[in-house]
């Protein structure tokens, strides 16, 4: 994971030239208003492949932070609350926008997006790489305050007004239940032992807390990368293709990086040529990444497909 020095010179390591000439979808930037501001109420909001030019342009006035990410991704999940949580505390001095890759691929493609969550700043529309993968918050924090300064730097210091408090009476969002909140706290600090320790009470007092046991296998998921070696990890996994071990490390990296076929294919192709009595450990890995996804997800159900085969 990289960070933006201060002084940092933007750089066009990605080309997002295509993006800027082409036609707006609408009239105004998803979220702005016609003068070039984004109005109080979309501090946060969505953006597409067809209207990211505007955004560009929005960068001219307030730095743009660029949340890429995907239903099916885990570290996403975890990490996109922690970044819209710092954006509306910083008052309106950064503005988060978010690319679902899956429904815009050149926004993918445009930014090299090898790996989810990605997080990219733009100043003045250019591109500045902040980070991949979940981090936690106070990495969060120093990296835009990092964005912040190298945009001052470059004459980029606009605001944009903030929600007022909510009136009395105005609906809030549901609190997580406590168990809950204890884990999403403690995955914010880094602790993913405290966020293990809190889904894992959560399921002893209700096994069929299915939030839980997502939480729990992308908590697991989460601690074992975040030590690895991404090209370390895939130097091993060749020299010993029946390493258990070793293919276990790629693809948890694989899926914490989004490439959810190449992790689910790595695993079956393993059990598939285990003798029968050395599959367990593999199978137990590929029903824990499912939960990582979801069920219902399409790689989930041909994996799945395929490990039924397998199995019978």
């Amino acid at each position: 994971m990289s960070t933006p020095a201060p002084g940092a010179v933007m750089r066009g390591a990605v080309d997002l030239s295509s993006l800027r000439n082409r036609p707006p979808a609408q009239s105004v930037a998803p979220g702005a208003s016609g003068d070039g501001q984004a109005p109080a109420s979309r501090l946060v909001f969505d953006v597409t492949d067809a209207d990211f030019g505007q955004v560009l342009e929005l960068s001219r006035t307030v730095p743009v932070v660029v949340d890429l990410w995907a239903d099916w991704c885990g570290p996403c999940k975890q990490l996109s609350p922690v970044i819209e949580k710092v954006i509306t505390e910083l008052g309106g001095r950064l503005v988060l926008a978010k690319v679902d890759v899956d429904a815009n691929p050149q926004l993918a493609q445009s930014f090299r997006a090898q790996s989810i969550p990605l997080v990219v700043g733009l100043v003045a529309g250019q591109p500045v790489q902040l980070f991949t993968g979940a981090v936690p918050e106070a990495q969060v924090r120093e990296v835009f305050t990092q964005l912040l300064q190298l945009a001052a730097q470059h004459g980029v210091t606009g605001a944009v007004p903030v929600d007022p408090a909510p009136e009395d009476g105005e609906p809030q969002a549901p609190a997580l239940p406590p168990l809950h909140q204890a884990a999403f706290d403690a995955i914010e600090a880094g602790d993913y032992t405290a966020a293990a320790s809190a889904y894992e009470q959560a399921l002893t007092e209700n096994p069929r807390d299915d939030d839980a046991k997502a939480g729990l296998a992308q908590v697991h998921l989460l601690s074992r990368v975040q030590h690895l070696d991404l090209g370390e990890a895939r130097a091993a996994a060749a020299a010993a293709p029946h390493d258990i071990r070793a293919q276990f490390d790629v693809a948890d990296l694989d899926l914490a990086g989004g490439h959810v076929d190449d992790a689910f294919a790595r695993l079956l192709d393993l059990f598939a040529e285990l003798p029968s009595e050395e599959r367990a450990p593999v199978r137990e890995r590929l029903l824990e990444l499912f939960g990582v996804v979801g069920d219902a997800d399409p790689r989930v159900i041909r994996a799945r497909g395929r490990l039924a085969s397998l199995l019978f």
